[in-house]
Parts: structure tokens; sequence; C-alpha cells
């Protein structure tokens, strides 16, 4: 069961994919469920980047793959309609963040005699207020599906030896889901969720240079 967060840019083009499972224990009154989710996740991305030179005659390209592991929380609130349909919202209030990419290069334009210089370049990119409005669908007692849309910002963190610099972005998806949920007489429930979601493309292109 995979969530997948995609994130296309311009200069730098993130496909970001989730595993995802959770547990939930929460109080119901009224028909209405607040809780918190532990959620487990593992994040499969590939970053492109496209540099063209000032004449725009060619292009160079550039992309790499990389996987990370990541633990979370978030709150969620839901409203039971009848037996069989709730709606809910979930919010991430953490940020989710990638490890920083550094790479070192010599520049060679740095001094009037030729000599190369070091220069470093360092790319992170954060996932900020992570939000989900779904509803779910009772298949039997214990089993449900779910759908939704949710909306995620995206916080880039660069620092180039070249000047470039890129703005942030937020992007819209779909969301998927099936759980199982099992209610005690005391009104207390726990879940086992698994999610799918799949967000639209968003392109960054660098503001300096």
């Amino acid at each position: 069961l995979i969530i997948k967060i995609r994130n296309k840019m311009k200069k730098i083009i993130l496909a970001v994919s989730f595993i995802l499972a959770s547990f939930s224990m929460v109080s119901a009154e009224i028909g209405v469920n607040v809780g918190v989710s532990g959620n487990l996740a593992v994040f499969h991305a590939t970053g492109v980047d496209k540099d063209t030179n000032t004449a725009g005659t060619s292009t160079e390209k550039s992309s790499e793959d990389a996987t990370g592991v990541a633990g979370y929380t978030s709150f969620f609130i839901e409203k039971t309609l009848g037996d069989r349909i709730t709606i809910g919202y979930d919010y991430v209030s953490s940020s989710l963040e990638s490890e920083t990419a550094e790479t070192v290069r010599n520049d060679l334009k740095a001094k009037a005699d030729g000599a190369s210089t070091a220069v470093t370049n360092s790319v992170k990119v954060a996932f900020e207020d992570l939000s989900t409005l779904y509803v779910a669908l009772n298949i039997t007692e214990n089993l449900y599906v779910k759908a939704g849309m949710a909306t995620v910002d995206v916080i880039t963190k660069e620092s180039l030896a070249t000047g470039s610099a890129y703005g942030n972005t937020s992007l819209d998806g779909s969301v998927m889901g099936v759980g199982y949920n099992n209610t005690f007489d005391n009104g207390m429930f726990f879940r086992v969720e698994g999610t799918y979601m799949d967000f639209d493309n968003a392109k960054l292109t660098s503001t300096t240079n």
C-alpha cells in the first residue's frame, strides 16, 4: 500500500513514494472522532536538473534516485454520517525533510589567472502542512475504504555557489486508501490503514540565473 507524492520542477523534478502504516486510539462522542495517528513511511525520490546555456542552444540534464525512511504523527477529526459514511480531516504538523545533498566543484572562473577554487553546493527539500480531506465508506463492520484530496507545501532549501535560488510551491493530489477499524465498548478504537496519494506536477525555475 503506497502513498506517492510527485513534485515536478523545471529545474528539479522529484518523485516521492510513501509506504504508510498507521495506528490510532481515539474517543468518539456523538459521532465525532478526534485522534492521533502514528505513521511509518518509506520515501523513494528521483531528482532531475536541467541547465540551459545563455544562448538557449544546449541543455545539460542529470538525474539521481534516492530512498529514505521516516516516522511522523498526524492529527485527525471525523464526523460519522449514518452507519456507513465518515468525513474527516487529517493534518501533519511536523516537517518531512530530505537529507542534504552536497557536492564540491572546482570553479575555473573564480580567479583571473585561471586557477580553480573549490565551491560547495547543497540542496534539501521539505514537505510541510500536509493536509487531507477525505470520505470513508464502511464495507463491513471493520473494513473500510476511503478517498479524498490532499495538499502539501514544498519548501526548497538550497545553497548554490552559482547564486541560483528556487522558490517554494504547493501541490494538490488525490487520496485512496483501505483500512481496518475495531471499536471497543467504551468508545475507543484502533485503526490500521494503508493509503495511496498521487500529487499533481509543479515546476520551479532558478530566480537568479
